[in-house]
């Protein structure tokens, strides 16, 4: 019946994805964040001449800073 139906999720900010939308939702930060960085590291060895250090500097504050972010997204695991 149509009374039986959920209602759809809202969507809200504070929600937390379930099950395999939490691993997505890490993934996509981890690699997002290895990508913006390393690709800002990259402009900054192209300007600097600098032969990839600020590339590697780049993608390990990308990945730490993707780590900050699933932890303040996703919690602690329980």
């Amino acid at each position: 019946m149509a009374g039986d139906q959920k209602p759809p999720n809202t969507g809200g900010s504070g929600d937390v994805p379930p099950g395999a939308g939490q691993g997505w939702t890490a993934l996509s930060y981890l690699i997002g964040g290895m990508l913006v960085w390393g690709f800002i590291g990259w402009l900054v060895d192209r300007w600097l001449d600098t032969g990839g250090v600020a590339t590697g500097i780049g993608i390990v504050l990308g990945m730490a800073g993707g780590i900050i972010l699933v932890v303040r997204r996703l919690g602690t695991p329980t």
